[in-house]
């Protein structure tokens, strides 16, 4: 990883958090000497992700937490930049399967932002829905581009919309595509953390005629709370190179289209 020294504690604290899921534990040398910032910022920055429950203090370092429970994730900013190397050229790649003229649902979850962002960057007309209120604005930077909100309650401690009325709004609607991301993919599942992300989910996925599963690597870990479908319901998986051949195959097995990304090194690739 490179050395880096971002301004924005949340930002910060998403690298930290992403060196340290990458090795499993870490020095608060190591961390010092990879991000480019001093130990005691580094001890501030374990001390509020041990906080969250995001990593467990060792003495002189710390590990990723394996407490985790079912319902938990972590918070909106710190998510964002967790493997954002990744999760842009997956949303690159998921951008250039869109064509122009096209009706397309945009999930929530930085991923999906991804590739909303890099949509805009193509420059193409399209009619988009999207419950997250930070995707509609970066889609509504471009002139070529309806974009259409349902509505709904904002989700504490996000930018997403839930519950009434984008659920009756949803149920109405036939678009040609959906960008989708998901918590965890567990074999044939997919899963989320809470109940209300997990029925919109539902419903953005039926609304569409072809569903496009966004996923980095590490969204291949064990169900959480609440099952949003099989996995079959979906009819393309796009993820990055890390994700396990044993995952791969596993959705190729069910019939899967799935399409992997490579990362360059520093970026890592």
């Amino acid at each position: 990883m490179a050395v880096r020294s971002p301004v924005i504690p949340a930002q910060r604290r998403g690298l930290v958090l992403e060196f340290l899921l990458q090795r499993g534990a870490a020095s608060i040398q190591e961390l010092t000497d990879a991000l480019g910032i001093s130990a005691s910022t580094v001890r501030r920055d374990l001390e509020q992700l041990e906080h969250e429950g995001h990593v467990r203090r060792t003495h002189g370092g710390a590990v990723i937490s394996s407490a985790t429970h079912s319902t938990f994730e972590p918070a909106a900013a710190i998510a964002a930049q967790a493997s954002r190397a990744e999760k842009s050229a997956i949303g690159r790649a998921a951008a250039h399967t869109l064509s122009p003229g096209e009706s397309v649902i945009f999930d929530s979850g930085s991923t999906v932002l991804a590739a909303a962002q890099m949509v805009v960057e193509r420059g193409i007309a399209l009619t988009a829905v999207t419950n997250d209120l930070g995707i509609g604005q970066a889609l509504a930077g471009s002139g070529r581009i309806r974009v259409v909100l349902p509505g709904g309650t904002v989700r504490p401690g996000s930018l997403t919309l839930i519950g009434e009325p984008a659920q009756s709004f949803l149920a109405n609607l036939h678009v040609d595509v959906a960008l989708i991301g998901v918590h965890a993919v567990s074999g044939g599942i997919l899963t989320e953390t809470s109940i209300e992300i997990a029925s919109i989910k539902r419903a953005m996925i039926a609304a569409a005629r072809r569903v496009v599963l966004l996923v980095d690597s590490t969204k291949f870990q064990p169900a959480v709370f609440c099952k949003i479908c099989d996995v079959t319901a979906v009819h393309e998986v796009i993820t990055d190179s890390a994700a396990t051949p044993g995952c791969l195959a596993e959705l190729r097995s069910l019939g899967m289209n799935v399409r992997t990304v490579e990362v360059a090194v520093g970026g890592r690739k």
